[in-house]
Formats: C-alpha cells, sequence, structure tokens
C-alpha cells in the first residue's frame, strides 16, 4: 500500500475547546500527576476532559520501550513515586469520577514491571469508595507470573492489555511480542475469572481485512470480550507514518462483525482510543 498524504478527512478534524481543558489540568497538575491523554496527545482531551474525565498515568512519563507509533516519552524511569496512589485516589474524588481508568509507560526496569503500584493504586481508590469501576489498561509486565497475579487480584473490574496491530506490523511495537501478549490477556482470565479482559487495535498502518478478523478471533480465543477499535494518526513525522484514513463504515464493518462473531461489547469509530467511553463496555 502506498503512502498517502498527511490531510486529513472531514470525520478526523474535531476541535479542541481549550477552556474546557482547564479545570481537569489544574486538578491533574495540583496532584503532581501524568495523563495518557496529555502525553499521547489524545485528540479526544476537549471531549473527555469537558466531562471531568481522563486516564491517569501512573509511574511516571518515560517508557522503556521505543514503539514507534506512541507518544509516550523514551528514556530513564524515575522510581515510582509512594504518594501517587493516594493523590490518584484524591483526583478521583475531585472529579467526581465513577470508572476510573489507569494506564503506565512500559517499566521494564522494575522488577515486577509496576505491578504492586498498580495494585496500591486501585485500592486506594477503592478505600475511597468500593463502588467506583476501576480498569487498568497494562503493559506486558513481560508475561512475570507473580506480577500478572497481582494484577488480576488487586480489585480492579476491568483489565486491558492492547494488541495494537495486527502480528505482520509488529515491527511498530518494540520490544512486544503478539503471541504473549495474547497469552497476558489468557493468563489473566484463567488467573481471576471474574475479571473482564479488553484490549485495542488501530487501523490504518495497512493492514489487511481477513487480518484484522483473524486478530479478533485470537482475542476471543483468550476469552476477551470487550474491543476498541480506532484510527492511527502520527504524533509526528518522526513516528510511524498514517497509510490510510479508515472511512468510518469501515469500523461499522469490523463492528458488526467483531458482534456476530462474539465480542460483548465494541466501540470502534476513527476517533476510539483505549479508554475512550470506557464507562460503556460494562453496561
Amino acid at each position: 500500500m502506498q503512502k498517502i498524504s498527511y490531510n486529513k478527512p472531514e470525520w478526523l478534524r474535531k476541535k479542541i475547546t481549550l477552556s474546557a481543558l482547564r479545570e481537569v489540568e489544574e486538578i491533574i497538575a495540583r496532584g503532581k500527576l501524568h495523563t495518557v491523554c496529555q502525553e499521547a496527545m489524545c485528540p479526544n482531551i476537549g471531549e473527555c476532559f469537558s466531562r471531568k474525565q481522563a486516564t491517569f498515568l501512573i509511574l511516571g512519563d518515560q517508557c522503556t520501550r521505543r514503539c514507534t507509533f506512541c507518544n509516550v516519552s523514551k528514556g530513564m524511569p524515575l522510581p515510582p513515586d509512594p504518594k501517587e496512589p493516594e493523590n490518584i485516589a484524591e483526583s478521583v474524588r475531585l472529579m467526581g469520577l465513577r470508572h476510573v481508568v489507569i494506564t503506565s509507560p512500559t517499566r521494564d526496569d522494575l522488577p515486577d514491571g509496576g505491578a504492586a503500584h498498580f495494585a496500591e493504586t486501585v485500592q486506594a481508590i477503592k478505600a475511597y469508595d468500593s463502588s467506583i469501576v476501576v480498569e487498568l489498561l497494562i503493559p506486558d509486565l513481560q508475561e512475570k507470573e507473580e506480577a500478572l497475579d497481582t494484577i488480576a487480584h488487586c480489585g480492579a473490574e476491568i483489565i486491558g492489555h492492547n494488541l495494537e496491530t495486527v502480528p505482520r506490523l509488529y515491527t511498530i511495537r518494540k520490544g512486544a511480542k503478539y503471541e504473549r501478549s495474547l497469552r497476558v490477556l489468557k493468563k489473566l482470565s484463567v488467573l481471576n475469572p471474574h475479571i473482564a479482559t479488553k484490549s485495542g487495535i488501530m487501523l490504518g498502518l495497512g493492514e489487511r481485512e481477513e487480518e484484522v478478523l483473524k486478530v479478533m478471533q485470537d482475542l476471543l480465543d483468550t476469552e476477551c470480550r470487550l474491543l476498541s477499535i480506532g484510527q492511527y494518526l502520527a504524533p509526528s513525522s518522526e513516528h510511524t507514518e498514517v497509510l490510510e484514513f479508515v472511512n468510518p463504515e469501515r469500523f461499522d464493518y469490523f463492528c458488526e462483525q467483531g458482534l456476530e462473531m462474539g465480542f460483548d461489547y465494541i466501540q470502534s469509530s476513527p476517533y476510539t482510543r483505549s479508554s475512550y467511553m470506557a464507562e460503556e463496555y460494562l453496561k
């Protein structure tokens, strides 16, 4: 497939209202926190912040892997902040969140990949209000059994781990392995059958229809029943290039196919991201 001009079609020209960002930005700054909304330059930031929703990025803002599609900074991370779990819980209170999404950069420098810090953050939120639904979006934790067991039993209702793309294009996921990511999802379901597992993929990287459908079946085979499908948008010219702006009707098609295949819920649209409209998945 040939490279296309990076002129966004009309359906990808979402406007950001800056005034809607300020209150949430102030809460986040007060807690000395990070959000993936800001770090990854999410196009939905105005919409989500205006609804006082954000995806918290714990364990710092430096990633130990160098994926070529992601805008999170790459470098040497600092040690985990022991005050971060309580600061997250306080921000959840100030924002009035009922569904909280927490993710992190990949921390291969930590023995458990940050699993214990994830668990402490969930526990801090649940200590404030146990009825709040907590969703985690985790890296692969190098498939370490103890780390995955910690995550599976930390109290979160949804555990997500993104496949991101089809196996043929895994060069964009530096340090990741498609089969390992599938095993991570499967092991989480085996370790705790009561949690819901979730994954996400991007379109527009040159994937073929049959490859996307195969990925969806592979996810179902791990007992993963929640899926997000969105358009890949390159954060800069230094990142992996967009090869296709996928028409919204195509997203509808994959949603329909996936539901017929057995998924419980799929969010599929050009602007869908892993945590976009996250509160809808369990409904």
